[in-house]
């Protein structure tokens, strides 16, 4: 874990030492939302999910958390990495679902409660579409391996999303589809007691509905709305929250 902290301000430094013009930015934002589904799958109740970002040229580093309002113990820190050129971006993320009271974020170890996943996003330049792969190659045994024949292999968790976006009026709409393309555990795919594991399994069909609301010249806020299928837990959710 420290190597990919090394190796990312390495890479942030050779980046700024090879331009005179790189540009900077940096973003800090939140969203309250009404439940947290993540990939088609419920994670906690009402929540409040803050995020910031420094972009260096093509080069993005951040933060993304969540914990639930209600203080039933749910608390997410995420850090991210990625470089974008042209329309593609590659980047690494690092999950940590801790719960309040665990105080062992700093446990680095070979079974870990980070995750670590490596991510790949391609967006086309005339047709509103934009294709994802995500995968996890490190982290928790109980999400990194799946059992077979009362034997346990790693089974990467992959996750691969189609989005197509479109605007009708004032409103902005998202409909992604989300599929797991092989047995990854119970994160993606449903194990019951009878002994069923899916491979294939289409696990998120969503339709975001999103509406910016002008407040002054300079601020506005964003709210939205989502309907959630998960076909591979015959499961549903529809969603609300607000972009401060």
């Amino acid at each position: 874990m420290k190597k990919f902290f090394f190796a990312i301000a390495i890479f942030l430094s050779s980046t700024v030492e090879a331009s005179d013009e790189v540009t900077y930015d940096f973003s800090v934002g939140a969203d309250f939302v009404s439940t947290y589904v993540w990939r088609g799958s419920y994670q906690a109740g009402t929540s409040i999910q803050p995020a910031m970002e420094l972009n260096i040229g093509g080069f993005s580093a951040g933060a993304w958390g969540s914990v639930d309002i209600a203080g039933l113990g749910y608390k997410e820190v995420d850090l991210m990495a990625s470089y974008s050129f042209q329309n593609f971006t590659t980047g690494l993320t690092n999950y940590w679902v801790g719960g309040e009271g665990n105080y062992n974020y700093f446990g680095f170890s070979n079974i870990t409660i980070h995750l670590l996943e490596v991510n790949f996003l391609y967006s086309f330049d005339r047709f509103p579409l934009t294709l994802e792969w995500n995968t996890m190659f490190a982290g928790d045994e109980m999400y990194t391996k799946y059992p077979d024949n009362g034997k346990l292999k790693k089974a990467f968790p992959t996750y691969l999303e189609a989005t197509y976006a479109l605007q009708v009026k004032e409103v902005h709409l998202d409909v992604a589809l989300g599929v797991s393309p092989w047995k990854s555990s119970t994160m993606y795919n449903r194990f019951d007691e009878g002994g069923r594991n899916d491979g294939f399994s289409v696990i998120n069909i969503a339709m975001t509905a999103s509406k910016e609301i002008k407040i002054s010249d300079r601020y506005s806020l964003t709210f939205f709305g989502q309907l959630i299928l998960n076909p591979a837990k015959e499961d549903v959710f529809f969603v609300c929250g607000i972009k401060f």
